[in-house]
């Protein structure tokens, strides 16, 4: 009976690549038997298929190769226990990390499509829930590219890049508001999913009523909205209870074309009495 296998009879046997037996090979868990001297061809030996079983077993179980070195170091039922069990707590680690990318990614396409279908300048009072936000208050000039207080947002609070996406928001103080003076806002904060993983202190938009607009452009586009919504509250003897909201839900950031562009604006209301 045939006892010893060259590299590419052992990967046919096994159905396996032959490049990654020699990385085993290089990575000392898997080395040939014999090597002939005078045609230094490599042998495995029919002693090592249990070896190479065990190998292709831990590594359908995504263990790492330092962690099989290690199993082969220290063979003993004990050691194979520690290390399914460890991989075991590896894997539930990995699952709850994709359990929460998965509902990011709901969210976003949640968001992304209701901002597809907007109806643009319909002015609305929506009840909006009690929302989480992490905050920097600070007062930034509408024309000033707002990637850098972004970072400096996310940098204070240790914040992952994945939240930022449809999530950043700027706001305008009531009493600019009443002035109309559109040019500057006194606030920038992202709003925080039960998702997220953050670091520093959270802020809360209460629940109350909002008077908001849809416009197709940016930031820089949003004076005849905010008039609009002003307008609104005059004729209505509403009363403004705070700063805005202002949201970009679509942007440069997920498309080239700007005529896809959707900003939300919301203002706080209370009803005169």
């Amino acid at each position: 009976m045939k006892e010893l296998f060259t590299v590419g009879e052992l990967s046919k046997l096994f159905s396996m690549n032959i490049r990654t037996l020699r990385y085993y090979d290089q990575a000392g868990i898997l080395k040939p038997e014999k090597t002939d001297s005078k045609t230094g061809y490599r042998y495995y030996s029919t002693r090592q298929f249990e070896r190479l079983n065990t190998i292709k077993y831990l590594r359908a179980l995504n263990m790492p190769i330092e962690k099989i070195a290690h199993f082969f170091d220290n063979k003993d039922t004990e050691t194979m226990v520690d290390l399914l069990r460890g991989q075991q707590e590896d894997i539930c680690r990995k699952i709850a990390d994709l359990q929460i990318i998965s509902q990011k990614i709901d969210n976003r396409l949640t968001q992304i499509q209701d901002a597809v279908c907007s109806s643009m300048n319909r002015i609305e009072i929506r009840r909006m829930k009690k929302r989480a936000v992490l905050s920097l208050r600070r007062e930034i000039s509408r024309d000033t590219d707002l990637e850098y207080p972004i970072r400096e947002l996310e940098r204070l609070n240790e914040l992952s890049p994945a939240m930022f996406l449809g999530k950043v928001g700027v706001s305008i103080s009531s009493a600019d508001l009443l002035l109309r003076k559109f040019d500057r806002f006194c606030e920038i904060f992202v709003f925080v999913e039960d998702e997220d993983r953050y670091e520093g202190k959270l802020d809360f938009l209460k629940e109350q009523d909002y008077l908001t607009i849809r416009f197709s452009g940016t930031h820089a586009k949003s004076d005849d909205s905010y008039n609009l919504l002003l307008d609104y509250m005059e004729r209505e003897n509403l009363r403004i209870t705070g700063s805005s909201v202002e949201v970009t839900l679509i942007d440069s950031g997920l498309t080239n074309n700007q005529s896809e562009f959707v900003t939300e604006l919301q203002i706080p209301f209370a009803r005169e009495i």
